[in-house]
């Protein structure tokens, strides 16, 4: 037998109303948590049309499978990757299809899994371990019958065959998931390079991929234990269903700065560069555990990997703003200047928060079309937390310490309104291109 996937009763009832026009197919994502066992689905999201293309038309080329724009499927994918807190990932995909196409929708479901893992994982900051679950699961559902066939591929391995998996709808899935929760103070210092062969987004992957590097080996303390062995997660819990109450664990993560190996010298290094930046801040990160005797190392390795997340997504839509503001305006303080901002919305009916980022022009407004068109929700904008992390940003002129004119920018992010705790630091200086802005007191510099 196959994994065996326990998924959260919502689900069942979103794809069973799931509208399909006759004779055309239906997309969308599955959103879990994985664990050596099992895997949990607590969410499933429907790929939106795409505006340009208005209602869903019929098939020019023969078939409804041929029509799925495999661009935008995996578009969506990762919009929602970003959106989602520590440990939690998509899993698969479904896919709703009248019941003649049901001999060709494993054949498209393989295409559409494999393109889809590709293109969020493009970019990722930390390695997978051996630990990790490269199984993807596919949902075939006949939209008359609405019958499912689960399914799995190795995304690993490109001649993957499909395998049969074990698909569960169980109540309060994870109402009785332990949440982490996290305050991490950045200090990184950025001096850049551009060459013929080193392009701005090479730069920022790999000098954020040494920072995430030093995250991923900094010590993590849950609930003032650190939490780095085989251990239970939490010593003496016993699964109970009657239980609905979320656990809220403190969670920090200690790390030093950079030391030479015993054996290796320690020197001082110059670098020549044109631009040079330094990020200071606070983000705020999250994380889910699943109550499936986790162990204390997993624990440990969701809330770092919800921290390199959210830092890297960031940067990824500060850049992407960038080249969309570039030719609409001129000079160097043309489009957006600082980090979004990240802001937190519950989900309906599961006790669940997923995120969202929020530039300092936009508002709640701008957040809850976001959802609407990415999450198929309707957030009332009174539910959108956006009070955990702040942003206040300010640009003026600056001469560097050569006398040439140069842009100095100054984003200001107020201290997140959450209990006082000490702040931990993570810095680490690194290689990487263009401005960089976190959240909380952030300073930007550009010397060129």
């Amino acid at each position: 037998m196959g994994r065996s996937y326990i998924v959260e009763e919502a689900v069942e009832k979103y794809l069973c109303e799931l509208q399909t026009p006759p004779g055309s197919c239906v997309t969308g994502l599955l959103v879990g948590q994985s664990s050596p066992q099992r895997d949990f689905v607590v969410l499933a999201v429907q790929t939106p049309h795409r505006e340009s293309e208005g209602p869903a038309k019929a098939s020019t080329r023969g078939s409804p499978l041929d029509d799925i724009d495999v661009e935008w499927v995996t578009e969506h994918a990762r919009q929602v990757s970003r959106m989602l807190p520590g440990g939690l990932s998509i899993l698969g995909l479904f896919l709703v299809t009248p019941p003649e196409l049901s001999k060709d929708a494993q054949n498209t479901l393989k295409r559409l899994i494999f393109a889809v893992d590709k293109y969020i994982t493009k970019g990722r900051l930390w390695e997978l371990t051996e630990e990790d679950v490269t199984d993807r699961v596919t949902l075939h559902i006949c939209s008359n019958t609405k019958k499912a066939v689960c399914r799995t591929f190795d995304v690993k391995d490109p001649k993957s065959s499909a395998k049969p998996a074990d698909w569960k709808y169980q109540t309060s899935v994870l109402s009785s998931w332990p949440m982490l929760t996290c305050s991490v103070e950045l200090d990184v210092h950025i001096p850049v390079t551009e060459s013929a062969s080193n392009s701005t987004e090479k730069c920022i992957q790999d000098g954020l991929r040494k920072w995430a590097k030093q995250i991923e080996a900094g010590h993590c303390l849950i609930n003032g234990k650190r939490a780095f062995d085989d251990s239970e997660f939490i010593s003496g819990q016993k699964k109970n269903p009657k239980i609905t109450q979320r656990q809220t664990l403190p969670a920090r993560i200690l790390v030093s700065e950079e030391q030479p190996e015993v054996d290796e010298r320690s020197s001082a290094q110059i670098q020549v560069c044109n631009v040079s930046a330094r990020v200071q801040g606070v983000v705020h990160c999250r994380a889910y555990i699943h109550n499936n005797k986790p162990k204390a190392r997993h624990a440990a390795q969701a809330i770092k990997r919800d921290i390199i997340n959210t830092v890297s997504c960031r940067v990824e839509m500060f850049l992407e703003d960038l080249l969309i503001s570039e030719g609409r305006q001129k000079g160097p303080c043309s489009g957006r200047q600082a980090l979004p901002r990240r802001v937190f919305v519950p989900a309906p009916c599961s006790g669940l928060s997923l995120c969202d980022y929020m530039f300092p022009d936009e508002s709640t407004g701008d957040v809850a079309e976001r959802l609407k068109e990415m999450l198929d929700w309707d957030t009332p904008e009174t539910d959108i937390d956006i009070t955990l992390e702040t942003n206040h940003l300010f640009c003026s002129e600056g001469i560097d310490s050569h006398g040439d004119s140069s842009k100095h920018f100054t984003s200001e992010v107020g201290t997140p309104k959450i209990q006082k705790a000490p702040q931990y630091y993570a810095g680490v200086a690194v290689a990487a291109a263009v401005a960089l802005l976190a959240t909380a007191t952030s300073l930007l510099y550009f010397n060129e």
